[in-house]
């Protein structure tokens, strides 16, 4: 599986960017995908999980502002980023567990993972 995070760039504080994850399988559909993030000296953390179900996990710091969403037909999972705020900026990686681990917020559960996307967001 081969996994494509797209969209990062430089945005001011209180701006949007729209993050995109394209998979080379059909594979969001049945199994969770995670957003995480990590900013230069701070460990990766996760920012939004959503399971095969659809259910969603989100980090406190980003409730209210972040939306994930799948298309599966299309083999994507996006993830809408509003209110940005300087803290956010990070490189954001989508990533699959395919064994559907109950620690959704835990990076070493996933097995796949695209190759990051940065995020800047200037005060």
């Amino acid at each position: 599986v081969q996994l494509q995070a797209s969209g990062g760039g430089l945005v001011q504080a209180g701006g949007s960017l729209r993050l995109s994850c394209a998979s080379s399988e059909r594979i969001f559909g049945r199994y969770t995908v995670g957003w995480f993030r990590q900013a230069p000296g701070k460990e990766r953390e996760l920012v939004v999980g959503i399971r095969w179900s659809g259910s969603t996990y989100y980090a406190d710091s980003v409730k209210g502002r972040f939306t994930i969403s799948k298309d599966n037909a299309k083999n994507t999972v996006h993830l809408q980023m509003n209110s940005l705020k300087p803290e956010d900026t990070a490189v954001y990686y989508c990533a699959v567990d395919i064994q559907r681990s109950v620690a959704i917020s835990t990076a070493t559960s996933y097995h796949f993972w695209g190759q990051g996307t940065e995020v800047t967001v200037s005060s």
